[in-house]
């Protein structure tokens, strides 16, 4: 699929104590100007190249931004642990569309949502390879991170890449090293092959008739509507990353809703543990927890 984006380096300075924050111009699409904020480790060294988690907000395609409060404390977090957190935005194409992104969104609206978002997340990639050496980015270490919306796109871009392509040879240098999931699904798991399949760290809540947790349909949608689309959930994923010997890290929140996709600062230790082993030490984790879940306010 050909489209025309023009990159433009843009950067705004700011800091707080524990790193220093710059916005960059990553692409710019029709009337969209798509950013991210890179967070870096203050005490970085200028030839340091620093694995990276890329982070893409939720909220339905229609609303969300990088400067929330899920993605300001993952990408906080990230320095702290010796990584660059990087936040994006990108096209939210079911803005004000009265259909919503629900059972009243056809499949075929659904899909190319889907499909905008995997290239928006491709562009930003492209960028941070581009610009590695600027980032301090450790290209062999991309973490592909995020929640609901943004989860689903990061899943079938690590997954089902070539899904949403029109060439084999579209973005064939890209690849990612892990990914993070809170609340997501994809299209199909039987698409994730010894191949394509990475540490992967998946949060779900049992009973979320949003994004399904096993195999089910996309907002729980009956099959007269016109929106109706299965999806694998979190659960799917796991079971098909252990067949395939590959490390994963899942967390099952039992009886946990849609709200699940929002990410709770206790969390992130064991997120990062868990790549601190599979992604910089290369060992095999396949960890599943249960819990309980958290309050609204927590």
């Amino acid at each position: 699929m050909k489209h025309l984006f023009i990159v433009i380096l843009i950067v705004s300075y700011f800091s707080s104590s524990a790193q220093n924050i710059k916005t960059y111009t990553y692409a710019i699409k029709g009337l969209d100007t798509l950013k991210m904020d890179v967070y870096t480790p203050d005490n970085i060294k200028e030839t340091d190249s620093l694995p990276v988690v890329v982070w893409m907000h939720g909220g339905g395609f229609s609303g969300g931004s990088r400067k929330g409060k899920d993605e300001t404390n993952i990408a906080n977090f990230a320095t702290s642990k010796n990584y660059i957190g990087i936040s994006i935005s990108y096209r939210l194409l079911r803005k004000g569309a009265k259909t919503g992104f629900g059972c009243k969104c056809s499949k075929k609206n659904k899909l190319f949502t889907f499909n905008q978002g995997v290239l928006d997340f491709l562009d930003a990639t492209q960028f941070i390879y581009d610009n590695s050496d600027r980032l301090n980015v450790d290209t062999s270490k991309i973490i592909a991170a995020g929640s609901s919306a943004g989860a689903e796109i990061i899943l079938h871009t690590v997954f089902m890449k070539r899904f949403f392509l029109s060439t084999e040879t579209a973005y064939e240098n890209i690849n990612y090293a892990a990914a993070i999931s809170f609340s997501g699904a994809i299209l199909n798991s039987d698409d994730i092959t010894t191949d394509n399949a990475i540490p992967t760290v998946l949060f779900h809540g049992t009973e979320d008739t949003t994004v399904p947790f096993n195999t089910a349909p996309h907002h729980n949608c009956q099959p007269n509507k016109t929106g109706f689309m299965m999806l694998d959930g979190s659960h799917t994923i796991a079971e098909k990353l252990k067949e395939l010997e590959t490390p994963y890290y899942f967390n099952i929140v039992k009886g946990g809703h849609h709200d699940v996709a929002n990410v709770h600062i206790n969390d992130l230790d064991d997120i990062f543990y868990f790549l601190d082993k599979t992604v910089k030490k290369n060992e095999v984790i396949q960890m599943t927890e249960y819990t309980s879940p958290k309050p609204t306010n927590y």
